[in-house]
């Protein structure tokens, strides 16, 4: 347990705010044009909070709300709350992909934080990437901050039955694709599906990340599945105002709570929640800006005895408001604690252990939150595949792959581009049969360009009408955490970087054992080597602004996608102690 600092003390807002100087008198009275009184820059906490509120960003759009709620719990401790946006990356609006983003919000939420006279900070969040992006951002500065969710939508609803957000559209895009439903009773569920404010009610990568940020103790309890529109979010996003305060009188900072321990117990809760593969590319970022060494082996190794035992979408059956009704994120950290799979001693933003904040949890729902006998799948983690096609690896979800298709041998079909696969995907003569492996091309960082949610490709319209449901799916790309199917992703390198994938051709056998974490393009090493001698790097169809410097300097995907430059490089260049006047 860190030893909390001593209170009261000099805060870092003084740099700005205190003495009698010039350059104090003119930050101070510039303020006070807001109506502050006079008491306002005392040596009180100055808090922060960080919103990524945006209209166009729909899960996102309630954060207003939130935010007035987390001034009154810092008015209430003693602090002075200011609240400041962030670009918010809109999962749903942003192109080409709210990925391509992410580390450009990152940077943004860094300098604001470092630039700006504040000592502790509320992180406000929701959508896919903000998230991350928040997390990275603050622990890049490192100065103490706490994040809140802004909570799942409550269940999507159509003609008398739950329809998760995102799973649903999945789903029901096949059924139309095979005749089972009409476009007209399609677009007649739009609405149901997503009738609330917050984000997707599936355990898709908002409520994965929430999930992520709960676990690896960056959140009060509870936080992650609490509705956004029940009460409880607004409770909870005022008891953390309240608590960043206290926060900052300890001095407790991302760099006492982000610890190596600290996302092993994460990966370990992604596996038991079913969470989205995208948690991989996210942790792996995080981990970097913050100095930990963390890898896909890690991944792999710590998720092989996880049970998946939330029963939730898209892997299950439930929805989010279930699982916070069942009892929530506490319920499973407590299970992986008695199965002996937690690092228990982990410090929280609570300024208490992880344990100590979920050990009194009690499960409400074991149809929800399942005991480890009835798991989903006895091994939920992630795995991670490794050959001649993923050297660098890549990655499947267990708990949403079809059995059957975990050891599978198949001809290829080829995809060179998302562009390609629109165009032949609907054909009749299009040659592809259920043992067939779809693969697609250049949609990795560097090739699409940004990553985007494109790998779980829908199968031929000529065999959904058939009656199946699942095919080997292979790329470069991420997709959405919502979505299902036996798709391996993040192949590394990508095709745009010169990876084996951008030489597969269609009719190439491909062996995949996920048992055995295999992935091996059935060709002779000559043969691969002479193709990669005659490969060709495309032209990138960016030339300027934050697109150029994104394509020359973002990693790959199994080290996090982030750009090189911001690896572990906490701190700045920029002099703050110049200030301009």
């Amino acid at each position: 347990m860190k030893k909390k600092a001593e209170w009261p003390r000099q805060l870092r807002s003084y740099e700005w705010f205190g003495g009698k100087g010039k350059n104090a008198i003119m930050c101070r009275s510039w303020m006070k044009n807001q109506g502050m009184p006079g008491d306002t820059f005392d040596g009180r906490p100055i808090i922060g909070i960080c919103n990524t509120w945006s209209e166009l960003t729909p899960c996102n759009a309630h954060l207003r709300e939130l935010a007035e709620r987390v001034k009154r719990g810092v008015y209430e401790a003693g602090g002075f709350p200011v609240e400041f946006p962030v670009f918010s990356t809109g999962e749903s609006t942003l192109r080409p992909t709210a990925m391509m983003f992410r580390n450009l919000a990152a940077m943004e939420v860094e300098e604001a934080i470092r630039g700006n006279p504040i000592d502790g900070v509320v992180l406000l969040g929701g959508c896919d990437k903000t998230t991350p992006a928040l997390l990275m951002g603050a622990a890049s500065v490192d100065i103490p901050a706490i994040l809140v969710s802004g909570g799942p939508m409550l269940n999507g609803k159509w003609r008398g039955k739950d329809v998760g957000s995102g799973t649903a559209i999945w789903h029901f895009s096949d059924m139309v694709k095979s005749g089972k439903m009409s476009i007209d009773e399609f677009i007649d569920a739009e609405q149901g599906m997503a009738r609330s404010a917050g984000s997707c009610m599936t355990m898709g990568t908002a409520s994965t990340m929430a999930s992520m940020a709960e676990a690896l103790g960056m959140t009060l309890p509870e936080n992650a599945a609490i509705p956004a529109v029940d009460a409880r979010r607004r409770v909870i996003s005022q008891l953390t105002g309240r608590r960043i305060v206290d926060m900052v009188k300890e001095d407790l900072k991302p760099s006492d709570i982000l610890t190596k321990e600290a996302f092993e117990n994460a990966i370990r809760v992604n596996g038991a929640v079913g969470g989205s593969t995208n948690a991989v590319i996210h942790l792996l970022a995080l981990a970097g800006r913050v100095g930990v060494d963390l890898s896909l082996e890690d991944w792999d190794r710590l998720g092989r005895d996880v049970p998946t035992i939330v029963n939730l979408q898209p892997s299950g059956k439930h929805l989010m408001e279930e699982f916070y009704y069942a009892g929530g994120l506490p319920v499973v950290i407590k299970a992986l604690g008695e199965m002996g799979l937690l690092h228990k001693d982990v410090m929280a933003v609570s300024g208490d252990t992880i344990w100590n904040g979920v050990k009194d949890a009690v499960n409400y729902n074991d149809e929800v939150i399942v005991p480890r006998e009835k798991a989903l799948t006895q091994s939920g983690g992630i795995a991670v595949l490794r050959g001649n096609l993923a050297p660098k690896g890549a990655v499947l979800k267990p708990s949403a792959a079809s059995p059957h298709l975990m050891q599978h041998t198949g001809r290829a079909v080829v995809f060179e581009s998302i562009e390609d696969y629109h165009a032949r995907i609907g054909l009749d003569d299009l040659d592809i049969d259920e043992s067939c492996i779809m693969v697609l091309k250049y949609c990795g960082p560097k090739g699409y360009p940004g990553m985007a949610e494109v790998g779980n490709l829908g199968l031929p319209p000529k065999l959904l009408k058939k009656g199946i449901r699942d095919m080997i799916r292979i790329s470069d790309a991420r997709m959405s955490g919502t979505a299902y199917g036996t798709v391996i992703l993040h192949t590394a390198p990508e095709a745009a970087d010169g990876g084996p994938l951008a030489v597969v051709q269609s009719g190439d056998l491909i062996s995949v054992d996920v048992h055995a974490r295999t992935i091996q393009l059935q060709v002779s090493d000559a043969e691969l080597a002479r193709r990669l001698g005659g490969w060709v790097k495309p032209d990138l169809p960016i030339t300027g602004g934050y697109g150029l410097l994104y394509l020359n300097t973002v990693l790959q995907a199994d080290q996090g996608a982030d750009l090189d430059f911001l690896v572990g490089k906490r701190g700045s260049a920029i002099p703050l102690d110049r200030n301009g006047h």
